[in-house]
């Protein structure tokens, strides 16, 4: 491939690394289409037979060719018309999900999605969401926040946490580990679902209670559920949570789709809410946490880019906790 370069208002990244997540799986399968309806692994290696070709990503169909990888830490090398030069050679994140410029309140961008992302030696992005970071972490360490953090960060943000008790499922993924950190940053007592081997590491990250995943939930335990499993267990989640309580979701890893009982959600007066777009801020406000230190990264291996077929095999086995960090050389 050619480098690219910066159009108008925008910025050229030499990638120091990237990370793999679900998005990266879910698009390149096309896991989002409706037409889909099993966990996010039922067809990870061979896809959906061209079922999802015409609605598998996040804002409908793929265009090709297409270069994922919705993490992305790296340096400025060059810059398009209409932006200052003083840019170049800072070090940046770039913001993953986000309204492309000019685009209706609603549009979505996905990096490595609906544009070119992470995956490869450089990229382009709109100079906004390429956001300098002052930290001494590893490029791959600052390569492990984007995706996962900003989907943690803005589940939490939208549903207005605090010191409250809040249950995470999924608690050993990216995400999952994400919001661990970040609801103890909000001083929630944080109870964490997980599998029985990850359950010491979850502790050590923060955990106040560890669950297997497995177990019955507690009724009218929580105020808030961050899930991002669904599956056929979800209507228990909508038992575990108090009157009023917040359920937020922002993945369906055990299955997209749920039964609801109504009675549940108006007797119990509950709110449900789903977190895909994000207010600017949820990405400034995490970098501000990064440069002051109040959170840390959590990578379980690094592949080279040259092998990031192996990096998904590994991600998809869900033997490890936190981030799996890919390499870019050049």
């Amino acid at each position: 491939m050619p480098v690219p370069r910066p159009d108008a208002g925008e910025v050229l990244i030499r990638v120091g690394a990237s990370a793999v997540n679900n998005t990266d799986v879910n698009t390149r399968t096309g896991w989002y289409s409706k037409a889909v309806r099993g966990d996010t692994g039922s067809a990870a290696t061979e896809g959906y037979a061209g079922a999802s070709d015409a609605d598998g990503a996040w804002s409908g169909a793929l265009s090709f060719p297409r270069i994922q990888g919705a993490d992305c830490c790296g340096k400025i090398g060059a810059v398009g018309d209409g932006i200052d030069t003083a840019r170049i050679g800072q070090r940046v994140l770039v913001r993953p999900m986000h309204r492309p410029t000019g685009a209706e309140p609603d549009g979505l961008v996905t990096f490595g999605s609906e544009r070119d992302g992470g995956f490869a030696e450089y990229t382009t992005v709109d100079d906004e969401h390429a956001v300098r970071i002052d930290s001494p972490l590893t490029d791959i360490e600052l390569a492990s926040f984007p995706c996962a953090f900003s989907t943690a960060e803005g589940m939490i943000q939208r549903a207005g946490l605090g010191a409250e008790r809040v249950l995470i499922t999924g608690a050993s993924g990216g995400v999952g580990s994400a919001a661990v950190q970040l609801a103890k940053r909000r001083g929630a007592h944080v109870t964490a679902s997980t599998s029985p081997a990850k359950m010491d590491a979850l502790k050590t990250l923060g955990a106040d209670a560890v669950m297997d995943r497995s177990d019955a939930y507690a009724k009218d335990a929580f105020d808030v559920v961050l899930d991002l499993v669904g599956g056929p267990r979800w209507p228990e989640l909508l038992d575990a949570l108090v009157p009023r309580g917040r359920y937020v979701t922002s993945g369906a890893i055990a299955g997209p789709i749920v039964e609801l009982d109504l009675r549940t959600l108006y007797l119990k007066d509950l709110t449900l809410i789903g977190s895909t777009r994000q207010d600017p801020r949820v990405f400034t406000d995490l970098v501000s946490y990064i440069e002051a230190g109040e959170i840390h990264p959590v990578v379980a291996e690094t592949y080279g880019l040259r092998d990031l077929r192996a990096a998904q095999e590994a991600f998809l086995e869900k033997s490890h906790m936190g981030k799996i960090g890919v390499t870019i050389a050049g």
